[in-house]
Formats: structure tokens, C-alpha cells, sequence
């Protein structure tokens, strides 16, 4: 029998309007109230999913591309994700929640009172997904920040959320009823902490956890994936799922806990995957094949899409040229850069935008269309090949696409051996450490 490995849901889309654009719009979900995604979670817990990851962006983005970015929808509307969190776990029990909380926008001590509220509300099944977004910092009042010093701050910043968490010491609580006696003063840390970021002071007034929230963290740079080695419990990887890129990747984010003092067993890194699951290999092809053959409504589509996720109108530019140099700001990451332009940069936007909308089959290694059998396969591969620890499985939190994604694979990854029957004792952090 296979090795069983993690799974989790990445909900790409955030607290946005679920399926718009899609047919699955009209089943009348009003995607402003819980019920849509309490409905989703309930069946992801059924299905034996470790965790849940909500995207978030703060900002609607620059307000040369705002009405680029709602017109689809595809940049927002977005609400709070963290707000959401205590209606998903009220109506779940073991699998974990992790909303994406922007390091550099909430201040270090209000996170940590609200993260270790919730997670005391949830039984410890809250995880904290920090992102580094720095074009959200104008809504804040705040001076923006390059790259590796957005990250400096992060670091600065979980680090000091993990001093309060920790500053009632093991002995602060004491919670004995028999002389009424709840708590030593003088056991707690009340500290001053001034950095060149933040500045707060001990300890916090909220109760003390067994254990912290789990930190998850996405990033491929360097500077990202230091930052995972030494601070995160699960890197939410971005990357090629070929088994030698895997196995790359894993090595890098290993050898960077190792570098923090820390091991491979102290992490998970889940590799984020969008699986088209379909009935059969015919009808695989058949997708394939139409997928090589866009239309200029198709390559529209796909310049959309890209021109939000990097805040870049590319429908202003010729599509029978290559993009110019200096078309990105500075905002835009490397990473998002190269998946769009990847080893051909002075290729034509529309050679560009025709590779994206390409589609291959997964039986062979070239995309991710195929039945539940071959993404099986795939992953079972990925385990055994790349010592992976695990898949996140990216879409809209809505039922009707859940099910699509789920529906047959959920079966065939149980027989296999891939996916877990049932949950043990805990929370987040037991389910992704209790193998």
C-alpha cells in the first residue's frame, strides 16, 4: 500500500463571489453569507482534507487597474477571511481553518490576542497562512516596502506574535478553583519590545495555548523559502510537478530549516495542484485537443486573468509583439513574471498567452487533465519518487466544483492508501504531524 500523505484545500478565489463567471453561479448561492462555505468545508472534512487555506488580498489593487481588476471579478470584491473562520469551524470538527493575514497591515499584538482567541474557539484547529503583500501598505498609512525587507518585517513580526503566545510561561495559568487562585502575575513576561518595525509590550491578555497556531507561508524566492525553513509549519509551494522539480524544491526549503536549526520533520511543504478531473482518458483528449486551438475571446480571457494577478493591463498591449521591457512595476513578484513570460520572454504576448491556455494530459506528466485513476497514479508518484508530503487542491470553495474535484477521486486516493479514513485526537497541528 501506498504511503498516505497530507491533502488540503486552497480557496483561491478568497471571501469573493464564488463561481461567477461559471454556470455553478446559477445554483443561487449568495456568496456574502456563511452557508456556501460551511456547505463546502463540511464536505472537505468528509473527504478527510487536513486543512482549508483562504486566500486574501487587502487591497483591490492600484487605481490604474481597478475596474480591470472587478470587472470578472477576478481581483475582488474580497471580505475578511479571518471573520469568516469561526462560522466554518462551527459548523466542522477536526479539520483545520487558515486564513491569509497580511504580516505587515494588522499590528503584531491585536493578531495575536484575535489568533489566540480563535484558536482557543476552535480547539486549536486555527492556522495563520502570512503573506508579505506590500501594495496593500497605502491603505494602512504605511511606507511601502521591497521585497526582502517586506519579509524582514514579517519575520520580525511572527516572531513577536510568538513571545506574546508564549508570555504567560508554563506557569502564568494556574486555574485552581480550590483557593480560587487563577493566575501568577509574577510568572508572566511583560516585556518591551521595540524593533525597527514594530514596537508592542507584554504580556497578552488572552490565555495561554498548548501550542501555536500553525503558520503556513507561500513564497518560492529565497528570501521566501528562508523564510518557511525557519518559521512556517506548512510552505504552500507554487512550482513545477514534475518529480526532480519537487524534489528540488523540497531540498531548498529543507536545507533552509536546517539552516534555522531546525529539521524536515518540523514542516510540511504541500505542493498546490488545480486538477480538471473527467470521466475518462477520451474525454481527457478531447479537452486536450481543443485547449491547443484558442479562440481570440479564449486568449482574451487568459489576458484577464493575467493582467489582474499582476495588476498589469496586457490588453493594451500589442498581442503580436513581445512585452516590453519595464511593462511590470516593481509590485509584481519574479515568480508571477515568469509564469507568464517563462524561458521565452521576447516571444509574442499571443504565443504567451496561447501557452497558458494550453492544456495537457497528466498521464503524461504535460498538464492536469485526466480521471481519478491517473491523478492517483500522479500523486502516488509524487510520494514515492519526491518524498512528497502532500497536495493542496486549488478552487472556488463552492459545492458544485468540490464535488466535480472530488466526487471520484476521494475513492480512489482511500483505496490506494494516499488519504486518510478518519482523524485522530487534536487539532491543525495533529492532523498535519500525526504521520
Amino acid at each position: 500500500m501506498a504511503r498516505p500523505q497530507h491533502f488540503g484545500y486552497f480557496f483561491s478565489r478568497g471571501f469573493g463571489p464564488q463561481a461567477w463567471g461559471r454556470s455553478d453561479w446559477d445554483w443561487g448561492h449568495d456568496w456574502t453569507k456563511p452557508d456556501l462555505y460551511q456547505q463546502s468545508v463540511r464536505t472537505l472534512e468528509q473527504a478527510g482534507m487536513d486543512l482549508v487555506i483562504a486566500e486574501d488580498a487587502i487591497s483591490l489593487g492600484n487605481p490604474s487597474t481597478l475596474d480591470l481588476r472587478i470587472r470578472q471579478a477576478y481581483g475582488g470584491p474580497k471580505h475578511d477571511p479571518l471573520l469568516l473562520a469561526p462560522y466554518l469551524f462551527a459548523a466542522t470538527s477536526h479539520i483545520g481553518i487558515a486564513p491569509t493575514v497580511n504580516a505587515g497591515f494588522t499590528p503584531p499584538y491585536l493578531a495575536a490576542r484575535q489568533f489566540a482567541t480563535l484558536a482557543h474557539l476552535s480547539s486549536e484547529r486555527l492556522g495563520i497562512n502570512v503573506v508579505t503583500d506590500v501594495g496593500s501598505a497605502r491603505h494602512a498609512g504605511l511606507p511601502p516596502l521591497p521585497h526582502d525587507q517586506a519579509y524582514d518585517r514579517a519575520e520580525e513580526w511572527i516572531t513577536l506574535l510568538r513571545r506574546l503566545w508564549g508570555s504567560w510561561g508554563s506557569s502564568g495559568y494556574v486555574g485552581d478553583p480550590s483557593d480560587w487562585s487563577f493566575a501568577d502575575g509574577d510568572a508572566l513576561d511583560a516585556f518591551h519590545h521595540e524593533g525597527a518595525y514594530f514596537t508592542a509590550d507584554g504580556p497578552l491578555n488572552a490565555l495561554p495555548l498548548d501550542s501555536d497556531p500553525v503558520v503556513v507561508s507561500p513564497g518560492g524566492s529565497g528570501r521566501g523559502l528562508a523564510f518557511a525553513g525557519t518559521h512556517s509549519d506548512v510552505q504552500l509551494a507554487l512550482a513545477p510537478l514534475s518529480a526532480a522539480a519537487v524534489a528540488d524544491y523540497r531540498g531548498r526549503v529543507i536545507a533552509a530549516a536546517q539552516a534555522a536549526g531546525r529539521t524536515a520533520a518540523d514542516l510540511r511543504i504541500l505542493f498546490v495542484l488545480k486538477p480538471e478531473i473527467v470521466s475518462s482518458s477520451d474525454e481527457a483528449d478531447r479537452i486536450v485537443e481543443a485547449s491547443r486551438h484558442p479562440s481570440d475571446d479564449d486568449l482574451r480571457t487568459a489576458a484577464i486573468a493575467w493582467s489582474s494577478d499582476s495588476e498589469t493591463d496586457l490588453l493594451a498591449l500589442d498581442l503580436d509583439a513581445p512585452v516590453p521591457d519595464g511593462t511590470f512595476g516593481d509590485h509584481v513578484s519574479a515568480g508571477t513574471i515568469r509564469g507568464l513570460l517563462g524561458d521565452t520572454p521576447d516571444a509574442p504576448l499571443r504565443a504567451l498567452l496561447e501557452r497558458k491556455a494550453r492544456k495537457g494530459r497528466v498521464s503524461s506528466r504535460e498538464g492536469f487533465v485526466g480521471t481519478a485513476d491517473e491523478f492517483a497514479d500522479f500523486i502516488e508518484e509524487l510520494g514515492s519518487d519526491a518524498d512528497n508530503d502532500g497536495i493542496i487542491f486549488s478552487g472556488d470553495l463552492h459545492p458544485a466544483q468540490i464535488h466535480r474535484m472530488f466526487g471520484d477521486l476521494v475513492p480512489v486516493l482511500r483505496r490506494r492508501g494516499l488519504l486518510r479514513r478518519e482523524y485522530g485526537a487534536g487539532g491543525i497541528r495533529a492532523n498535519l504531524f500525526d504521520f
